[in-house]
């Protein structure tokens, strides 16, 4: 059980560097006032990062996504260092990821439903974030049970 939990924390850490890249790189678009990349010269992805809904209290949701990249890549790599704080990292993971999941599906909905805009960066860190959850569920409940 300890070298698979092992392995998934190593994919845990490979799939936040991606989050983290794809993240800068839109928090990098967004203080550049640079435009979005997107695959197949869409403008789908400006059309996302410059909505109202790219912001949350002045902070761009991009940067806000960064943070929480950062904040998940900390504590897995504590989880090496042991101690308290990697005592506690798979349920705190597992806290972060929830809410990085839920937010996701959130702005998801709002490009579907209201933007009419889908940004190809922003579906590639919800689904990294969505399978980082669910190793993060897996973690916690092998950790426990």
């Amino acid at each position: 059980m300890t070298s698979r939990i092992t392995l998934l924390r190593r994919i845990s850490i490979g799939l936040t560097v991606l989050g983290l890249l794809v993240a800068a790189y839109l928090t990098w678009t967004h203080y550049s006032h640079s435009s979005v990349q997107c695959i197949g010269g869409s403008n789908e992805c400006d059309v996302v990062q410059s909505s109202s809904y790219s912001s949350v209290a002045g902070f761009p949701v991009a940067l806000l996504g960064l943070l929480g990249y950062i904040a998940i890549l900390g504590l897995l790599l504590a989880e090496e260092k042991g101690g308290r704080l990697a005592e506690n990292a798979p349920l705190l993971l597992f806290g972060l990821t929830l809410i990085g999941v839920a937010y996701s599906a959130y702005l998801t909905y709002l490009e579907l439903a209201v933007i009419h805009a889908i940004c190809q960066y922003c579906v590639t860190s919800a689904i990294i974030m969505t399978i980082l959850f669910g190793i993060a569920a897996y973690r916690t409940l092998s950790l426990t049970g």
